[in-house]
């Protein structure tokens, strides 16, 4: 555990306590907050997508409330993660924290119902890319190539659920018919993405066509990118042997290696 959170209470080792545990995945309050943090934004997902069917007002309304109650739990997150910050200005344009900013925007604007600013919702599953790097709610991965694979699925996931909600939200008000929910916006994606191209569901707005451009950019400029790193990874992998270090459990080190690369152990082999 972090030293600085057994000093006694000043205003500048609250701040560290908190900073540390809204991080921390390894003592059983930090992982209690990430675990509950992901399971709000995967609720809060869960509801937008309800929301495009045709439901009971009294259901709607509650959903409402209640995505209300995590926008406001998620606004307290960010001003916790934003008062906590060490260096607050390279704090605020850290990729997690605008993507943070994004998810609270609607209540930041007072608007959280109406036009744009309800297309910003679907970013909110973003939020869960910073579980991504290296380790995650469960702990650390078991291996670098379960960490590439990871973030390609996710990437692959973000993307298509992200441009799913956005071409739903543009599309639906024109063309009901074809995106008359959410899944027939995620199938669209999926067809698209795959390039499959069924042809059978096809936007008609000129917003959702020039979304549907920017969903297959985006996966061309960021999933190759992550693909390439397995390869590397897997190739790189073949030319190592498997020799258990005792000091850190590394698993494979290159065939001539005598200490472990990542603890310095001595090999026994």
């Amino acid at each position: 555990m972090d030293d600085r959170i057994k000093s006694p209470l000043t205003p500048d080792n609250w701040r560290a306590q908190v900073r540390f545990y809204l991080e921390d995945i390894e003592t059983p309050l930090g992982r209690a907050i990430t675990l509950s943090i992901t399971g709000l934004v995967v609720l809060s997902a869960a509801i937008f997508v309800v929301e495009t069917y045709a439901i009971p007002d009294s259901v709607r309304l509650k959903l409402d409330t209640l995505n209300f109650g995590i926008l406001l739990l998620f606004l307290g997150e960010y001003l916790l993660r934003f008062w906590s910050a060490e260096n607050r200005l390279a704090h605020f344009f850290k990729l997690y924290s605008l993507i943070d900013l994004i998810a609270v925007s609607p209540i930041l604007l007072g608007a959280t119902g109406i036009g744009f600013i309800r297309v910003l919702r679907w970013f909110r599953i973003l939020r869960l890319v910073r579980f991504f790097e290296g380790r995650t709610i469960f702990g650390y991965v078991s291996s670098e190539d379960s960490a590439i694979l990871a973030r390609i699925l996710f990437t692959l996931f973000s993307i298509i659920f992200v441009f799913s909600g956005l071409i739903y939200q543009v599309e639906n008000p024109k063309n009901p018919e074809s995106f008359d929910t959410f899944l027939d916006a995620f199938y669209f994606s999926v067809v698209t993405m795959s390039t499959v191209g069924f042809g059978d569901v096809t936007p008609i707005s000129e917003a959702g066509r020039a979304l549907t451009v920017l969903m297959i950019l985006t996966g061309i400029a960021l999933i190759p990118t992550q693909l390439g790193d397995l390869f590397k990874r897997l190739v790189k992998t073949a030319n190592q042997v498997e020799i258990l270090c005792s000091g850190c459990g590394l698993r494979f080190h290159d065939t001539d290696a005598q200490f472990c690369k990542r603890c310095g152990d001595r090999l026994i082999k």
